[in-house]
């Protein structure tokens, strides 16, 4: 049997990881250790934080709620989301969000059903 050599797939594999490391600073992106290190690491980072946009996101939307409802006389959002629940309005917070950022009008008609 004659020898395959393993040259045409580990310059392919080494070109891809230098590749996807373009941009990265220093040796991250010109060395292979460095450059899979340095991705094997983003990729936890990426995997993690995709979860916690989603946390981010709902922090941002309460906030937001918050401060459009004590605009509109509401002492509390906790408050609000009970009495929203309780009249039957199936609203998430991220329309509201965006009624109290885009359409204070609309968004105050809401409020004022919820009272």
């Amino acid at each position: 049997m004659t020898r395959i050599k393993g040259g045409v797939l580990a310059n392919k594999r080494r070109k891809n990881i230098l590749e996807r490391a373009k941009g990265y600073r220093g040796i991250r992106s010109k060395k292979l250790h460095a450059a899979h290190e340095a991705l094997m690491r983003a990729g936890r980072y990426a995997f993690a934080h995709r979860r916690d946009k989603k946390t981010d996101f709902r922090q941002l939307w309460i906030v937001r709620l918050n401060a459009a409802l004590r605009d509109n006389g509401h002492k509390s959002y906790s408050t609000f989301i009970n009495k929203l629940k309780k009249s039957g309005i199936k609203l998430d917070r991220k329309v509201l969000a965006q009624f109290a950022s885009e359409h204070p009008a609309i968004f105050s008609r809401i409020a004022k059903q919820v009272i």
